[in-house]
């Protein structure tokens, strides 16, 4: 079910819902008014991030950017406590 934008021709309240295709009217959440209307709203512009996989993949990547560095930090102390060289 996709979510529509509605606006209350009683109170001109503005809001969304989430409604099958073929529902005509949704009541106003403001005064309960059956009267409203469904809006045309804007699409997304095509060079907008795309959230999901690619995103988390990212995330993904600099978590483990991070823990490495932890590692590589962890082991230097670790030489240094032992008296190695690097």
């Amino acid at each position: 079910m996709p979510i529509y934008e509605f606006e209350c021709e009683e109170c001109g309240a503005g809001f969304e819902e989430l409604v099958a295709a073929g529902t005509a009217a949704v009541a106003c959440p403001e005064c309960g008014s059956g009267r409203t209307r469904r809006l045309i709203s804007a699409v997304s512009p095509p060079g907008r991030t795309p959230r999901g996989a690619r995103v988390r993949s990212d995330e993904s990547k600099r978590r483990e950017r991070v823990a490495a560095r932890q590692d590589r930090i962890t082991e230097s102390r670790r030489r240094r406590a032992a008296g190695e060289k690097p």
